[in-house]
């Protein structure tokens, strides 16, 4: 925290500073004893009659009554990565949405409105990448009737916790009532070690989902518009790992290879043969290819309840790179 010469403690932030990260420490309750303190750092994303909202890095907001700070000040973004690639959020969140391509989109300024029947939130929200180009109530008008018009659900994929991340959306959406209902993270490793963790033997590489590759998809009911939303991206492989004769594969997996980075979705494991090593002999096999037609680095997405995959994931080399959330208009 800032602490003058004289050792006290000092608030150096104002509202001059809504929109820049910093790190506070307030009183937890009037009246309590010295010492009784919280700490918070986040985005400060508003400062309105007293009291302050901070994003922090999992897009929760903290509210906190200025009368209870004893110190705070603006801090620098996040360190970059020590270890694995280094990537911005940017180029990340365009590498995940050519992963996983909408059957129809259409711009709005820098946002992109993406629809496919409803399969998935990520291929049926909009993707904003910077400025609508039209004030925030008018672009939300816009996208409340593009995805009535297709009898959709409006939704808004926003991000927090990197440099570039959107926590000033977040607040303003939820200001406008607008509902959190997913969030998820982006994790980022590299490729080489990935590759290397397991032998791929067994492991059946296909350019196109077969109906056994399919009948191991969590996803029931896969229609033509999922095919194509799962055969989207520049260089797609899917992974199989051949179960019970005439029954589905004993695990799947899919990879998009696109420049320096794979992306790995859809690893599911028959729940009977799980904690046998074969996500990681699907995902060894996935690097192995992506590493032959280039890619250094890796990509997944991981939903902040799964622990399982989350602590799977870890032991590969894979970390948190930012959140993602998907906002619904409130109905």
């Amino acid at each position: 925290m800032e602490i003058s010469a004289a050792g006290r403690l000092k608030v150096r932030i104002t509202t001059a500073d809504v929109g820049k990260r910093v790190s506070v420490r307030c009183l937890t309750a009037a009246g309590t004893t010295e010492g009784k303190f919280t700490d918070t750092v986040g985005v400060l994303t508003s400062w309105d009659a007293g009291v302050l909202v901070i994003t922090r890095k999992s897009g929760e907001s903290v509210r906190v009554d200025a009368s209870s700070l004893v110190a705070g000040k603006v801090v620098p973004p996040a360190p970059a990565r020590r270890r694995g690639p280094a990537a911005g959020y940017e180029e990340l969140a365009q590498v995940a949405s050519r992963a996983w391509r909408p059957l129809e989109s259409e711009r709005l300024g820098e946002w992109e409105l993406r629809a496919a029947a409803g399969f998935t939130r990520r291929a049926n929200s909009v993707l904003p990448l910077g400025a609508p180009g039209v004030p925030l109530d008018e672009a939300l008008d816009v996208v409340r009737r593009w995805y009535g018009e297709r009898g959709l659900p409006a939704y808004v994929q926003t991000t927090t916790g990197a440099e570039g991340t959107q926590e000033l959306l977040c607040a303003e959406l939820e200001r406008r009532g607008w509902v959190r209902e997913v969030s998820a993270e982006l994790w980022i490793g590299a490729l080489a070690p990935l590759a290397d963790r397991a032998e791929a033997e067994g492991v059946v590489l296909a350019r196109e989902a077969d109906e056994a590759w399919l009948a191991r998809y969590q996803r029931k009911g896969v229609s033509e518009v999922a095919l194509k939303v799962l055969g989207s991206g520049s260089s797609v492989w899917f992974a199989s790992v051949p179960g019970e004769p005439g029954g589905a594969p004993a695990a799947i997996g899919r990879c998009v290879v696109d420049g320096r980075w794979a992306g790995f979705a859809a690893v599911e494991v028959d729940p009977a043969r799980r904690r046998r090593g074969l996500a990681t002999v699907v995902m060894a096999a996935l690097a192995g290819r992506a590493l032959e037609e280039g890619a250094s680095a890796a990509w997944l997405q991981v939903e902040e309840r799964n622990a399982g995959a989350r602590a799977l994931y870890a032991g590969m080399g894979f970390a948190a790179h930012h959140a993602y959330h998907h906002y619904r208009e409130s109905s």
